[in-house]
């Protein structure tokens, strides 16, 4: 069964209802109201996709008629993302090999199935090339990211024994209340926008001062993880963190030149970026991207995981001596571009790429499927890194719709929730659901205060909310860990971490292993 995760803003990632088998028969949709040379409208896809998730908890796009692909991409920028494998090799989900683009047997096929594009494609328009077909570059992931006009190109692809799936890259639904009367509002803002210093903290209250000045979240504390505690033995030294989000901010000191400061010295931070610019119909336009964030999301999760505990009086992250890279790999938490969705998809795989490497983070997440993010994700859980993903985190009216978002309904992701401060509740915002593997206390019951982090610029504390922060969380907590066992597998990590946790000997079914203990995981407190 699929996960999933977002930010508070983010509140067209549902996930509606229980879930039932994942290979339904398509029957159970709707019809499609359209002639068969017409395609759907934005509504009418909308309704069908949230019929089916409705049916089966997920919306997967191997499993959409050739019809419903087509009209998805005439309804968005027309890229389409097709995986390739030589013809016997090409199961949905048959593991890679370690360097498919380089082996000769994929380079073959990845030729046939350019070749069957372009002679579809030119049938209608004679003009196409290679040139102005492909999107994006590949440099490690079999797939080709094309524009595709013509409905038999889509049919044709999809009948290949060379093509793995052939799905839309830029079309996600508006939330079901909007099927009916779909806006051009944009969805580009989702989780941006908040960042900036919270008025009205009280030291000892919303945050312990530490001895250097640093400000504590009041979710540090060790009544909740035994974070403080666990700092006595491990803060996450030599461990590598990535930040899969939209990048950290330029303004922001202790992401930059303040990042070893304090109790922080001897460490790396790394600003990265792999979102393409920005493009109409693969023509790219504007300027090149930067790593610079413009939403803010991506800063306050970068510092709730890994902010130094420094002497400025900011507050401090949970591994606040671990190596830090942020990836601006997306605009916002919402993947509903063709661009995020590759943008990310390089992000999973330079990080896999990096033998310093050992933990990704990704707070963001989308209704739909992605096979070519799942071939990043699977690629990078080949080469030993610990992935978690955030569970999904919706507005008020949304939350208790009940489920686990995509890419964190993975089984090569774990993903994470939040929950209140009385240690049994969700979190307002936060989804729950049988995929969900740990929980992080990140809402105080009493007053709704979420936990500290950077905020986009300057020393006063933000605060941020959502399974979000609590997917950051974690995987800072892990960093602390496998700092202490530094020796040790993938395996033996997540091992310690279900060890240490509030359900580990029976697993809840929306809470999963619960909450970890991080002081008992690295031997600070014996209970």
């Amino acid at each position: 069964m699929p996960k999933f995760t977002l930010y508070p803003a983010a509140a067209l990632l549902l996930w509606l209802g229980a879930c039932q088998s994942a290979d339904q028969e398509l029957s159970q949709l709707q019809p499609e109201p359209a002639l068969a040379g017409e395609a759907l409208t934005a509504a009418q896809l909308d309704e069908q996709i949230w019929t089916r998730v409705r049916q089966t908890g997920a919306y997967d796009w191997r499993q959409a008629t050739d019809h419903v692909v087509w009209s998805a991409l005439q309804r968005s920028d027309q890229v389409l993302s097709v995986g390739y494998a030589p013809a016997g090799r090409g199961g949905q989900d048959a593991p890679l090999p370690n360097n498919a683009t380089a082996d000769p047997a994929y380079q073959q096929a990845r030729q046939q199935v350019l070749e069957l594009i372009l002679a579809a494609e030119r049938a209608a328009h004679p003009d196409v090339t290679a040139d102005n077909l492909v999107v994006f570059p590949q440099a490690t992931l079999p797939v080709l990211t094309v524009r595709v006009r013509e409905l038999a190109t889509v049919q044709a692809l999809r009948r290949s024994p060379l093509v793995r799936y052939a799905e839309p890259m830029g079309y996600e639904p508006y939330h079901p209340d909007g099927v009916a009367n779909r806006t051009t509002a944009s969805l580009s803002s989702s989780g941006c926008g908040n960042n900036t210093a919270t008025a009205g903290l009280v030291a000892g209250s919303d945050y312990a001062v530490l001895s250097n000045g640093s400000k504590s979240s009041w979710n540090q504390a060790d009544a909740y993880h035994g974070i403080r505690a666990a700092w006595t033995q491990s803060t996450g030294s030599g461990v590598k963190l990535v930040i899969i989000d939209t990048g950290s901010s330029d303004q922001q000191e202790n992401l930059g030149a303040a990042f070893n400061q304090g109790l922080s010295a001897g460490r790396s931070v790394e600003r990265l970026v792999t979102l393409p610019r920005n493009s109409i119909f693969g023509i790219p336009y504007g300027a090149a991207e930067t790593p610079n964030d413009q939403c803010g999301h991506g800063t306050s999760m970068a510092g709730a995981a890994a902010a130094p505990r420094g002497t400025d009086g900011a507050s401090v992250g949970i591994a606040y001596n671990a190596n830090l890279i942020t990836i601006r790999a997306a605009e916002d938490v919402f993947i509903d571009a063709s661009r995020e969705v590759q943008g990310i998809a390089d992000a999973y795989t330079l990080a896999a790429n990096r033998p310093d490497v050992r933990i990704i983070s990704m707070s963001m997440g989308r209704v739909t499927s992605s096979s070519q993010l799942a071939d990043a994700i699977r690629y990078a859980y080949g080469r030993g890194k610990l992935i978690f993903c955030a569970a999904g985190t919706s507005f008020d009216w949304s939350a208790g719709w009940v489920g686990v978002i995509f890419p964190a309904s993975m089984a090569e992701a774990v993903a994470v929730t939040g929950v209140k401060d009385n240690l049994t509740t969700r979190c307002d915002e936060c989804h729950v659901g049988s995929d969900v593997e740990f929980t992080v206390v990140m809402q105080r019951s009493s007053n709704n205060l979420r936990p500290l982090s950077l905020a986009m610029s300057g020393d006063a504390p933000s605060t941020v909310g959502g399974s979000s922060v609590s997917t950051a969380s974690m995987a800072a907590m892990a960093a602390v860990v496998w700092s202490k066992y530094p020796t040790e597998t993938r395996e033996q990590i997540k091992a310690r971490l279900v060890a240490a946790s509030s359900n580990a000997t029976s697993r809840d079914p929306n809470f999963g292993y619960g909450r970890l203990n991080l002081a008992r995981a690295v031997g600070a407190l014996v209970q």
